[in-house]
């Protein structure tokens, strides 16, 4: 089955059901912080012109759209796991778990789920994954920016703490700025140590460290 032809039987299928919840995370590559995933149950009473892929939204588009989000939406909801989570499960298992508490937390439960991506999490709900889907479907579009305002004001409040980082620029992306200002300082304890650049400075700081003690 070609892509187009599964796309149009996902929305063939997801016709049957009045609850919708669209999925979508934020934050699988950065080197700090917790992956951040939202499930929103949208309002088909409450449209809400505008969603689209949150990564193609203006930071000022993304926060007026969160807003009408959380007003219009039937239920939407946040999930994480830790980077504590992170480090021990592997990043891909870590996002699988914070996709599943989105959920979880919903306080209007789906009958189906539709996860962007090319995977869904292991649960007992009916669900598609769709590759893209932040730009397909409403549900992932809403989940998309939930999920980016929330982890990038998280990133904001650690930039306050920890300015010579740069946190508020690089949103925990491995820039070339944030890797050089990580080797510059050392890592913090909201680096995700399973991440290589992570790894190597921290070897890097580690060897500094015992030539200090010798």
């Amino acid at each position: 089955m070609s892509k187009y032809a599964r796309l149009d039987a996902i929305k063939i299928a997801i016709q049957r059901y009045s609850l919708v919840a669209g999925v979508d995370e934020v934050g699988r590559g950065p080197l700090a912080g917790d992956v951040v995933t939202a499930a929103v149950i949208l309002d088909p009473k409450k449209p809400i012109a505008g969603l689209a892929d949150s990564k193609k939204l203006s930071e000022k588009k993304r926060n007026e759209l969160a807003v009408l989000i959380k007003q219009n939406a039937l239920s939407w909801s946040l999930g994480r796991a830790s980077v504590l989570e992170i480090d021990q499960l592997n990043i891909l298992q870590a996002t699988m778990l914070a996709m599943q508490r989105a959920v979880e937390g919903l306080n209007v439960q789906p009958e189906h789920v539709l996860v962007d991506g090319n995977r869904c999490p292991i649960w007992t709900y009916s669900s598609h994954a769709v590759v893209k889907g932040d730009a397909l479907f409403a549900q992932i579009s809403a989940a998309s920016i939930i999920a980016k305002v929330a982890r990038d004001s998280e990133m904001i409040a650690l930039d306050k703490q920890y300015p010579q980082y740069g946190f508020a620029a690089h949103k925990g992306y491995p820039t070339k700025a944030h890797v050089a200002a990580l080797q510059e300082h050392g890592p913090l304890s909201c680096y995700r140590q399973s991440f290589k650049p992570v790894q190597s400075v921290l070897a890097l700081w580690q060897g500094e460290l015992q030539d200090e003690v010798k």
